[in-house]
């Protein structure tokens, strides 16, 4: 894989999370749901550090009707803005909020953006029932289970605390493992509780689960935009 680098930034995202609004929980939270759009793409996140612009498109995808930014556009934007090797997630959704990507005569902004606790289920679940959570994560142990199973399906489990944040995903849904796989075509393996609550997460051209305990030991922050895409 290319690189996955999120430059650091000053103050950090722990500080920005405390004096950021919180979301809470608004209206109804199905049982469980999952953003599945058609097309996909890397978004240059296979050969550039662009993990966390690669994620707005993702982002813009899930609109209904869909919205696919195109490679050549995510390029554009990302090397317009100096984060093609590397940025903040802050820094990527304030940019959005006004500048979003131009496209086919229309410009696609994100909404106001709110932190989200992911340690709270509830909150979480909700949160995503609004679209898809930008989150900020550390992705060692998240790449080797991807370059196991590259393609969407794969399944991350087992993960241990990690607390180097370097890579930017979404998360795309939750469930149960096997409501997950089962919506993306994949078997639970028999060594997995298929009860067990997880969720959908989008990265580098796929969409797979993690479980909630792989989760909460890789995640650092997390963002929601509402609404996710502003049309202009």
């Amino acid at each position: 894989m290319a690189s996955k680098v999120m430059r650091g930034a000053t103050p950090s995202p722990r500080a920005r999370l405390a004096a950021a609004v919180p979301h809470a929980i608004i209206g109804p939270t199905p049982l469980h749901l999952l953003y599945k759009p058609e097309k996909l793409s890397f978004w240059h996140n296979d050969q550039y550090g662009d993990c966390v612009t690669a994620e707005e498109a993702f982002a813009k995808a899930v609109h209904n009707p869909e919205i696919f930014i195109t490679d050549a556009d995510v390029l554009s934007w990302a090397t317009a803005h100096h984060v093609l090797n590397g940025a903040s997630l802050v820094e990527v959704l304030d940019w959005m909020t006004t500048g979003g990507f131009t496209q086919n005569g229309h410009t696609y902004d994100d909404g106001p953006h709110t932190a989200v606790n992911w340690t709270n289920a509830a909150v979480l679940h909700n949160a995503i029932a609004h679209g898809p959570v930008k989150i900020g994560i550390a992705a060692d142990q998240l790449e080797t289970v991807w370059h196991a199973h590259p393609k969407s399906g794969w399944l991350a489990t087992g993960f241990k605390q990690d607390n180097n944040e370097d890579h930017c995903v979404s998360l795309c849904g939750y469930g149960t493992i096997a409501w997950l796989s089962a919506q993306l075509g994949v078997p639970v393996p028999a060594h997995v509780v298929g009860t067990a609550p997880a969720y959908g997460l989008f990265t580098w051209d796929t969409i797979g689960i993690i479980d909630q305990p792989s989760l909460l030991a890789i995640t650092h922050e997390a963002w929601l935009r509402n609404p996710t895409t502003v049309v202009k």
